[in-house]
């Protein structure tokens, strides 16, 4: 079978959503007010509520919610069969993820900006809200960890990217001042910013002398340095102590200084790499050599693959950034169609180029069953196998496989890293409204909250052990990350059917994919906890994941029995918007 028609049937879809479902819930679920004075323009300070261009607030929000995860997920998802993923990532991105994040967008906006944990506590209560709260503080925690843990193998792996990453965060200040302080055009300079990128990122790949490899500055692979680490070991624990102090700083700028323009660079990044992939697939041609569906899978696809696909399909960590960041910057509640819906739209077209380039790769299927013999080995590689199945494609273009390579895991580094500094910011918001409601002032301040969201993050991706040796905290973390991922999902669209139900609504749109997100993720993560990693099953315990993923499902028990409860009476709600 042809990727193409693959692709054909995908693009179809994603279209065919937007125009029409999407216009449906925007007039006739959640009625978009042209007048509606959104809160950028109520609260303005000019740090956090800034009224934003649709075009530049969706380079944001799509940057910040794509990272690594649209790829990671569908590359080892695509173990059991390219059809299953296909369908979830089609169906999942037109009904659940369109609906959740242009949902918990417009919830916020219509609520003076407020998160969905602040909202859980006007539409379920308190000890839900704060329940709710400290799920989305230890996914947060998580999503640092892990994007960090990627980030730095990626810049291990691909020395060639550093050096054009990391010139992208002067040229985005730049840009930053040269639009708000000269009120000049965002598009030209970010254009350019991702030439001289690119150019950089094409030079570093054949000069190296301009490759950033700790790794060789260390010794190499097997040189002690220090403390018993070889150069791979401390060559990963610099990079992330660089990284963190990276996000500090970002997470605390204003977002006008670094987070929109750099999202608007990485928004033209996401275009282009797209544009490579899809034209390199068009002009090549390949065939999809993986099989429809893995007899062969040590592992049932059922409900694992609706954890292991999140963002690409649907994600809780989309909600955050809605009603955490963009719901302040939304100029007219109108845009709320094209930020949130589309930007779900945008991140399963990558999920949907990711599935098809790694599809396409082998030779034969049985070379792709010798590579995914097993759900770790999926699990270990995939992200490997995307960025040379995305080689191999952009040579459709006649562009060397290496520079290809660079040039993708510029991409990747770019969302991932944006993810990571938007998450850090979200946990600072975080703890500071847990300061604020336990009255412990001094969590709630600034560089004290974001300290903490830092020194933990950190803490966490480098202390546990396990098998990819020292910093494994990130891989160990990947599979809880999607448990809890979706979990959040499930309860931020529970929150968006109660708001809709108080408005007399029909709430079936949000309350259908709420249940089946609810539903897999519940059983995935029972299954999980109980028999996986409490070793009941017969395999080795893993405390870190029992003990976090416990609290998570006793919590999100917690949660859903209050929510169901508020969602079957017909409280008062004076405190929440109810307009028609």
């Amino acid at each position: 079978m042809s990727g193409i028609l693959l692709v054909v049937i995908g693009i179809a879809v994603f279209i065919l959503g937007y125009r029409y479902y999407s216009k449906f819930i925007a007039e006739k679920i959640y009625r978009l007010d042209p007048d509606f004075v959104t809160p950028a323009h109520q609260y303005k300070d000019g740090k956090d509520f800034v009224p934003t261009n649709k075009f530049v607030l969706w380079g944001h929000h799509f940057t910040s919610v794509a990272g690594a995860a649209p790829i990671v997920g569908p590359a080892i998802a695509v173990y059991w069969g390219w059809l299953p993923a296909l369908l979830w990532v089609l169906l999942g991105t037109v009904f659940a993820a369109g609906v959740h994040d242009f949902g918990a967008l417009v919830l916020s906006v219509r609520n003076k900006g407020q998160s969905v944990g602040t909202l859980a506590h006007r539409l379920i209560g308190r000890n839900a809200k704060l329940l709710f709260l400290f799920i989305i503080l230890i996914l947060v925690l998580m999503v640092n960890a892990v994007f960090a843990w990627v980030i730095s193998n990626l810049f291990i792996l691909f020395p060639s990217a550093v050096l054009a990453v990391f010139i992208q965060i002067p040229l985005a200040i730049w840009i930053g001042y040269h639009v708000y302080k000269k009120q000049g055009s965002m598009l030209l300079p970010s254009v350019v910013a991702l030439v001289v990128m690119y150019a950089t990122a094409i030079i570093a790949s054949r000069v190296p002398a301009l490759q950033i490899d700790l790794v060789s500055y260390f010794g190499g692979e097997g040189n002690v340095v220090a403390f018993g680490l070889d150069g791979v070991a401390m060559a990963f624990f610099v990079w992330i102590m660089i990284l963190m102090v990276y996000v500090y700083i970002a997470s605390t700028l204003p977002v006008w200084k670094l987070l929109q323009p750099r999202d608007y660079i990485n928004s033209h990044q996401l275009v282009v790499g797209l544009l490579i992939l899809y034209l390199g697939l068009l002009l090549s041609n390949p065939q999809v050599t993986a099989p429809m569906t893995n007899g062969t899978t040590d592992t049932s696809w059922f409900p694992l693959l609706f954890i292991t696909i999140a963002c690409g399909a649907i994600s809780g960590f989309h909600g955050l950034v809605s009603s955490g960041t963009t719901s302040k910057q939304l100029n007219k509640e109108t845009d709320a169609r094209f930020v949130g819906y589309l930007g779900a739209v945008g991140e399963g077209a990558l999920a949907l180029i990711v599935i098809i380039a790694v599809s396409t790769f082998f030779a034969t299927s049985g070379d792709f069953l010798a590579t995914y013999n097993s759900f770790g080995a999926a699990s270990s590689g995939g992200l490997g196998n995307f960025i040379a199945a995305a080689g191999q494609l952009a040579t459709g273009l006649a562009i060397p496989a290496d520079i290809a390579s660079t040039i993708v895991a510029v991409i990747v580094v770019s969302f991932a890293a944006t993810t990571l500094d938007t998450s850090v910011r979200l946990m600072r918001y975080i703890i500071a409204e847990l300061g604020t409601e336990y009255k412990i002032p001094a969590i709630s301040k600034t560089h004290v909250a974001t300290s903490i969201a830092v020194v933990s993050s950190a803490a966490l991706v480098l202390l546990p052990e396990g098998p990819n040796g020292f910093g494994s905290g990130g891989y160990l973390l990947w599979p809880l990350f999607g448990t809890a991922n979706q979990l959040l999902a499930g309860i931020t669209l529970l929150l968006i059917t109660i708001w809709l139900k108080i408005q007399k609504r029909n709430f079936l749109p949000t309350l259908l994919p709420m249940l089946f997100i609810l539903a897999m993720t519940l059983w995935a993560m029972g299954k999980q906890v109980i028999f996986d990693w409490s070793g009941l099953s017969g395999g080795e315990a893993n405390i870190l994941l029992f003990v976090f993923g416990s609290i998570i499902l006793v919590f999100a028990i917690w949660i859903l029995l209050v929510s169901f409860s508020t969602l079957a009476n017909n409280r008062d709600y004076d405190d929440i918007d109810k307009s028609a």
